[in-house]
């Protein structure tokens, strides 16, 4: 499995994250479901850095699939960097990307989402705005 990188011309968000200790399980590393809740924090954390907030009010996004992939533990006292981006749009529906590396660079996780764009007062599914698309990717 190759280590996903960012496409030629894709905005990234990324945060810096700091394991606490409830994150870590018996095995001493962060425990498999943290990196999920992660990638829904920097999922979230990167729509609301960029959407207006009335825009924030009008639309709502849905995670439908989550594959991950471990490559390397996080270990007590390591800060991880993530990073995300957004991969093609498909009608409501968007590849979302999460790369977690350890602070040696090399990658802990790596996550491929899909997500589907909803009306947040229909809760159904809607096609991405133009401006949307424009705006992530």
């Amino acid at each position: 499995m190759r280590p996903y990188d960012v496409p030629p011309g894709r905005q990234v968000f990324s945060q810096t994250i700091t394991p606490a200790g409830p994150d870590f399980d018996e095995n001493g590393h962060v425990n498999n479901v943290v990196y999920l809740r992660w990638v829904q924090e920097i999922a979230t954390a990167h729509w609301r850095s960029r959407a207006p907030a009335e825009e924030q009010a009008r639309w709502a996004w849905v995670a439908v699939r989550h594959e991950i992939d471990y490559r390397r533990p996080i270990l007590p006292g390591e800060t991880a960097l993530a990073r995300t981006w957004l991969g093609e749009r498909r009608g409501p529906r968007y590849d979302r990307f999460v790369r977690i590396d350890g602070p040696d660079g090399e990658v802990a996780s790596q996550t491929r989402s899909e997500w589907v764009l909803i009306d947040a007062d229909t809760r159904k599914p809607a096609r991405v705005p133009a401006w949307m698309e424009e705006m992530f990717t």
